[in-house]
């Protein structure tokens, strides 16, 4: 099994206190490796019941910002 690079340059940065001076974009690069290896050891099935709270919660967000602006 390969090292992941991105979390070998962040840990030998320093780890968190360091993550503070990386730029919005490095930390979301370092983000979208461990997601994508997270979501390799997930199974189908828990994959998919993750997939729908993320919709429930972006329907109940989206429901309570049209709320507030008068909307709903």
């Amino acid at each position: 099994m390969k090292k992941n690079k991105a979390a070998q340059a962040l840990g030998k940065l320093g780890g968190k206190a360091r993550a503070k001076a990386l730029s919005p974009g490095e930390l979301s690069e370092i983000g979208k490796v461990g997601a994508k290896a997270r979501s390799q050891k997930l199974n189908a099935a828990r994959r998919s019941e993750i997939a729908r709270k993320a919709v429930e919660a972006r329907i109940e967000k989206h429901g309570q910002q049209r709320k507030a602006k008068g909307d709903a």
